[in-house]
């Protein structure tokens, strides 16, 4: 039985649920910037930039998300939520302060294992957050908490990278890892503030293996239309995101004929398209539907990647650039409610961390092809068969514009059907 959703007046920040996992974000949000870039600065000074370490530190916070979205969204369904999150960021702060020891006794290598150890911790948290949004908050909260969301990630990706790499210049490794714990803590600490968890497992579930669990979900999925058909688009748009993401600085030096370090100036228009892309959203949240809100962001996406491929003009290419990034929030947030839309909430752990293991899967695909592609093809041919995946996921994607409230009672008749099996 679900908890009872808050029905008091007033805005996104006045919802006590949906307030604190925002703070809750904020906070974290925090310290993984600093972790990312103090950590990323400091291996880079202890081996001299050995591209062997670095690639290391990204593979130990892309690895997780892929092996554990899965598993850590079952979990999720299983557990409480509010326990789950709270516990995940106290096991955070643990790793980091274990880690802090290790490196006041010379054992620097010790900096990837708290990497690795949060990037799993979060595959755990991040369904058990927005299942807690599942149960607290009509459709309509839950909109607008996803698109300030999304906003507030946007925010920090530009952020971010300047506050990680100052508080390193400034303090050195040994208070930046003081500061990530304290953010962790921080966040356990507002996180105690949520309601008390009311759901309860009965004694038939709890016996129930993780595996039939794991795979209750997977049939969950493709017994509803409107998932199957965002995740194939997911795939194939991650696909196509993959296949360009190591091509950027290709663009600079190829068809711009600019110095590799021009390529600051890609990363500052995709920051900033961010940003505005994510207040319009916030703007345009009741006027815009989360369909149609993908179905733009996608079309407009796989436009600006085409033009920015084919682009030799500076002016040109920073405008393609900011527009493709304008939309990223926009598609986002519009694949995070159409799935909390279209999930019934004892699935939402399960089609999250599927949803998360299929895009990252489907984007480590594309950044591999991508080196043995290019040793083949020009960046322009490679870039236009990044928009023509676009549009196919953009073909995929275009039923959703017709899955209306139907679907609902169609993912209630999947969930007795998915229950009557156990």
């Amino acid at each position: 039985m679900s908890a009872q959703r808050w029905k008091g007046n007033g805005g996104l920040l006045r919802h006590p649920v949906l307030r604190t996992l925002l703070f809750s974000l904020f906070l974290l949000q925090i310290g993984i910037w600093i972790r990312n870039y103090a950590i990323l600065l400091f291996i880079m000074e202890k081996t001299g930039g050995d591209p062997v370490a670095v690639s290391l530190i990204s593979l130990a916070q892309i690895v997780p998300i892929f092996v554990f979205s899965l598993i850590g969204g079952t979990y999720s369904d299983r557990w409480k939520a509010k326990k789950t999150i709270i516990i995940c960021d106290l096991l955070s702060a643990l790793s980091i302060f274990i880690v802090l020891i290790a490196l006041l006794y010379g054992s620097w290598q010790a900096v990837f294992f708290t990497t690795f150890f949060s990037a799993i911790t979060a595959q755990f948290s991040q369904p058990a957050s927005v299942k807690l949004m599942k149960i607290h908050a009509n459709d309509e909260q839950v909109q607008t908490a996803m698109m300030v969301n999304q906003m507030l990630l946007s925010v920090f990706a530009i952020i971010g990278p300047v506050l990680g790499t100052i508080v390193y210049q400034l303090f050195g490794i040994y208070f930046s890892v003081a500061i990530m714990c304290v953010a962790f803590l921080l966040s356990a600490g507002v996180l105690t503030m949520l309601p008390p968890d009311r759901m309860k497992l009965d004694i038939h579930q709890q016996a129930t293996p993780i595996r039939k669990e794991l795979l209750a979900g997977l049939r969950y999925v493709f017994s509803v239309k409107p998932l199957v058909i965002l995740n194939a688009s997911i795939v194939v748009c991650g696909l196509a995101l993959g296949l360009i993401q190591p091509l950027g600085i290709f663009l600079v030096t190829e068809r711009l004929s600019f110095p590799k370090e021009s390529i600051q100036w890609l990363s500052m228009a995709s920051g900033v398209g961010m940003v505005i892309g994510g207040a319009l959203m916030l703007l345009l949240r009741k006027k815009v539907s989360p369909p149609v809100l993908l179905l733009t962001g996608i079309a407009v996406a796989g436009g600006s990647i085409s033009v920015a491929g084919y682009s030799t003009h500076f002016g040109l290419t920073m405008t393609a650039q900011l527009f493709g990034y304008f939309v990223y929030p926009m598609i986002q947030a519009a694949i995070s409610i159409l799935v909390l839309k279209h999930t019934e909430e004892a699935f939402v752990g399960r089609v999250t961390g599927l949803r998360v293991s299929l895009l990252t899967g489907s984007t480590m695909v594309g950044v591999a092809l991508a080196g043995w592609l290019k040793g083949m093809l020009s960046v322009v041919v490679l870039y236009q068969f990044a928009a023509v995946l676009f549009a196919l996921g953009f073909i995929i994607a275009f039923p959703l514009l017709s899955s209306g409230r139907k679907s609902l009672s169609e993912n209630k008749s999947s969930l007795q059907k998915l229950e009557g099996g156990y």
